[in-house]
């Protein structure tokens, strides 16, 4: 097997999250972290997630979260809500405006993908994940921030198009 061979298969899989985030960007005018805070949000019970709770789904730093929802707040996508009981926990709500960016917005591949994952058997699933702590920690990035979601809607374009002529 060539090295070269995996660099590919990784490059393909960086571009193509890379293009599909660039449209639903451009398309929705919403950040792939941004649109998976609004889709947990809108998904929870109650309508309202805490800060603490993003911070854990997206696997990013307070900070980090504080900028994805006053973002979201200044689209009038989000809503901080009144505190009440322990002053340290921040509730965020979801608007009108917020959950229709989440009924527009594409399907996500990180969805698909998951359970695409969850059906190989357990042993195939150990192999995987054993591979991708090999790279990470090859590239040396275990401490690096990450949102864990990947979205595709349409196809993404060929890493190499078919040259003509």
């Amino acid at each position: 097997m060539e090295t070269l061979d995996i660099l590919i298969d990784i490059r393909k899989i960086v571009r193509s999250i890379n293009l599909e985030s660039k449209r639903v960007q451009k398309d929705f005018g919403i950040s792939i972290p941004q649109l998976l805070c609004l889709g947990h949000i809108d998904r929870a019970s109650s309508k309202v997630a805490t800060h603490g709770d993003l911070m854990k789904l997206l696997s990013l730093n307070s900070s980090t979260i504080t900028g994805i929802v006053n973002r979201l707040e200044r689209r009038g996508f989000a809503k901080r809500l009144p505190k009440t009981g322990d002053k340290r926990v921040t509730y965020i709500g979801i608007t009108k405006k917020g959950s229709e960016v989440v009924r527009q917005a594409p399907d996500i591949l990180h969805d698909q993908l998951a359970t695409k994952i969850k059906s190989l058997p357990e042993p195939t699933q150990l192999k995987i994940k054993e591979a991708l702590d090999i790279i990470v920690d090859a590239m040396e990035i275990e401490e690096m921030e990450a949102a864990p979601l990947i979205t595709m809607n349409d196809p993404i374009e060929p890493l190499n198009p078919p040259q003509e002529g």
